[in-house]
């Protein structure tokens, strides 16, 4: 067994959030640091990554991934640096994404890692880009929204990690993209840097007047983030056979209940299919999405942006910003160095 010494520190579940999150939900601990068993990693968190989802683990209720009990580790995916290993294939300074939780060092099965390459991008690339939110947008419009070239794509919560990828990806494949984004700088540079054809500022111009004269042909594809007014706004619009993929409704993760839903019977007429998406359903596509993206990143010709925040201490506030609109890209927290 490889000794270790030191101490852990985590960020634990204190109480059930009432709405918006906040740092006074959650508690810091210190433990000692653990020494890994057979078949086990431990890993110094440098990256955090921030994600609307982790809304949902803080209320006790059944979904698709177990809530984070009371006096529990909140969770969240991490890039890290190995310091003790019990598995012939990892070694001390190897870098590796897939540990998880908000603490500074994680314990983890070699099972549940993956060695991160020899490259030129940016580790916290490994939890944006290249990570959930580029592999999420590779596979929700691979196997849901299917785009054409000619045909017309909007994407909900444009300037985010997962919407500005996919974004890109509908141009590639040749149709014209509108955005939906909070603010004229995140607009802005969803035009100028991510090359949409357009991007509404929700904030500030009625989105269903902004939609009509945007997409004049009409929305076959519709990459849902938000929910709420910008959903109702583009369900209007959808062309017959359109398809549209359900990823996320962050307006209303913090909302207990959920509110009333439309009225869905356009759907038959018009023969929309619409589709929900977990991203861990298809674990393949991290693979193929990196292979495919990592060129892109290195040249530049697949732009993306992050927000970051200093200390895992502020890993509860940076959550509540992501909820509230207020990061610019993907949104992270540093917990350490990335070489000590």
């Amino acid at each position: 067994m490889t000794s270790v010494n030191g101490l852990r520190r985590s960020l634990v579940l204190k109480r059930r959030p009432d709405g918006e999150p906040g740092p006074e939900d959650f508690q810091m601990v210190e433990t000692a640091l653990p020494a890994p068993g057979h078949g086990e990693v431990l890993t110094r968190t440098i990256w955090l990554s921030i994600d609307p989802y982790m809304r949902g683990r803080l209320y006790d209720r059944p979904s698709y991934a177990p809530s984070v009990g009371i006096g529990e580790t909140m969770t969240g995916e991490t890039v890290g640096e190995v310091i003790a290993s019990a598995d012939p294939g990892f070694a001390p300074g190897d870098y590796v994404v897939g540990s998880r939780g908000w603490e500074t060092h994680s314990l983890s099965k070699a099972s549940d890692l993956t060695k991160l390459p020899a490259s030129s991008a940016h580790l916290s690339a490994y939890l944006g880009v290249l990570g959930m939110p580029g592999t999420t947008a590779y596979s929700g419009l691979k196997d849901i929204g299917q785009p054409k070239a000619g045909e017309t794509v909007v994407v909900s919560a444009a300037s985010g990690p997962v919407g500005s990828v996919a974004g890109q990806l509908a141009k590639r494949a040749g149709c014209r993209v509108v955005g939906v984004a909070g603010g004229p700088d995140k607009c802005l540079w969803v035009q100028e840097a991510l090359g949409f054809d357009d991007c509404i500022d929700h904030r500030s111009h009625d989105v269903a007047t902004a939609l009509r004269a945007a997409c004049p042909d009409g929305i076959d594809v519709y990459w849902e983030n938000v929910g709420g007014a910008v959903q109702a706004a583009a369900f209007g619009q959808l062309n017959f056979f359109a398809r549209v993929v359900m990823c996320g409704m962050v307006a209303q993760y913090n909302d207990a209940r959920p509110p009333p839903g439309p009225n869905l019977g356009f759907v038959v007429g018009k023969r929309v299919r619409i589709e929900g998406l977990i991203v861990f359903d298809k674990p393949e596509r991290y693979g193929e999405w990196r292979a495919l993206a990592a060129p892109w990143v290195a040249d530049g010709s697949l732009k993306y942006r992050e927000t970051v925040a200093d200390g895992l201490e502020t890993a509860p506030q940076a959550l509540a910003d992501v909820l509230s609109g207020g990061n610019f890209g993907k949104m992270l927290v540093r917990v350490g160095p990335e070489r000590v």
